[in-house]
């Protein structure tokens, strides 16, 4: 054991060591590294800085979860987490919200009128044992110590140290008292990680990570170049789950779905393999019953249940019809296949459209975002739209050549290729 490790954590968790003490130490480990024992010793450690949820010994094995490290149109938890209860999982997923250009699983939930994203420990216990899942925020009780050195990580730009994104992510997971996690990495122009390379270190570490602290953990490595499915923004992101779950989803993002569902299915022993658990998840999205476990969830977590009683209820709520919001089209310019879409490009326009933040604290336009009426691979004409952007006020020059410049097209017919690049 090393207790210089413990020494440190337990000082910045008390607060007897400074901000200016922590941001030495936290340059250390980002220009020095840690070893793979130290690596675990250091996310034990930020784990037990706080309390750590203990589950029923008679289903403790089925307690799984999944973590994304972010991308654009990443809706994936929001169909997950449901499927995966329908299929006997249970899912106390702690998400986070959006900064920059990703967007926040929470942000996206509190787009539903009255979804409450903080539980108590009590609530939350009750809602796993009856729903099977629950999206909620990381309360000061888990792994308090992450919480600050996350903070002075933002302000000094020690961010991308793979020991320490180790620690943040898998500190919080391993206090939801997990039996087993599904990492998605992901890799590309849109993503934090920009080459595998980097991905596959950061894979290695979560992995060796994980198990060390008695935690099955797995990782899909997936490409995150262009937008998941069709829709960017908090609420059009709610959207294209609900038709997910109800089996009318993107194919993408089905896939996604599927396969993470299925290793988390597997890894509870509630399927063979994690092919089995894949068909179980795509079962579930198209006979109703993950449907049924998203409401139930977000009826648990303070929404009406009239807000799903139609589709049309449902818009309304959600304010997508509301007479405020104007849609511009944005077309092509000549006959051919996409062949790329500029995911980041789009991403922080949305931002500045308002579905994004700058600071964490600035108030987020729900509404706001991007439909894509056609996806890579997609035969277009010149002249017929390929997206729609949702917005409050009159669009710049600026914006609308943006965005115009976001769409590739080639001659030559171009099919769409699976996200997912490794399983590790």
């Amino acid at each position: 054991m090393n207790t210089e490790i413990q020494q440190t954590v337990d000082g910045i968790t008390d607060g007897t060591l400074s901000d200016q003490e922590v941001e030495v130490w936290l340059r250390d480990v980002f220009e020095n590294g840690l070893s793979e024992e130290d690596t675990v010793e250091l996310t034990h450690a930020m784990t037990h800085s706080g309390i750590v949820l203990k589950w029923p010994t008679e289903w403790q094995h089925l307690v799984v979860d999944k973590h994304s490290t972010g991308g654009v149109g990443d809706k994936v938890s929001l169909p997950l987490a449901p499927a995966v209860a329908a299929c006997g999982g249970k899912v106390p997923m702690i998400s986070g919200r959006g900064l920059g250009h990703t967007g926040g699983t929470l942000d996206k939930l509190e787009s539903l009128p009255g979804y409450i994203v903080p539980r108590s420990d009590e609530e939350l216990h009750t809602q796993i044992e009856q729903v099977g899942c629950a999206i909620v925020g990381q309360t000061g009780d888990i792994a308090p110590a992450d919480k600050r050195m996350y903070a002075i990580r933002d302000v000094t730009g020690l961010i991308a140290s793979v020991p320490l994104v180790t620690g943040s992510i898998l500190s919080k997971k391993a206090a939801a008292g997990l039996s087993a996690l599904v990492m998605d990495i992901k890799v590309g122009k849109a993503a934090f990680m920009k080459n595998e390379d980097e991905a596959r270190e950061l894979a290695k570490s979560m992995t060796s990570t994980g198990e060390g602290l008695g935690m099955k953990t797995s990782v899909t490595l997936t490409k995150m170049d262009t937008p998941i499915g069709y829709a960017i923004g908090n609420s059009l992101e709610i959207l294209e789950s609900v038709e997910t779950l109800r089996g009318n989803g993107p194919a993408d993002l089905e896939e996604l779905v599927c396969v993470q569902g299925g290793i988390m299915l597997s890894a509870a022993g509630l399927a063979n393999d994690r092919d089995e658990g894949a068909m179980m998840i795509y079962d579930s999205l198209h006979d109703g019953s993950a449907l049924s476990k998203f409401q139930e969830m977000c009826c648990a977590q303070g929404v009406s249940e009239s807000t799903f009683s139609s589709e049309n209820t449902l818009l309304n709520a959600l304010g997508l019809l509301d007479t405020s919001l104007q849609t511009t089209e944005i077309c092509v310019t000549k006959n051919g296949y996409i062949s790329d879409i500029d995911a980041l490009t789009l991403a922080e326009v949305c931002s500045d459209l308002g579905a994004g933040r700058k600071k964490i604290d600035d108030q987020l336009d729900m509404q706001v975002g991007m439909i894509l009426d056609a996806h890579v691979g997609t035969p277009v004409e010149s002249g017929s739209p390929w997206v729609t952007i949702y917005h409050r006020n009159e669009l710049s020059n600026n914006i609308l050549e943006k965005v115009a410049g976001a769409v590739s097209i080639t001659n030559e017919e171009h099919e769409p290729e699976s996200r997912i690049i490794d399983i590790l």
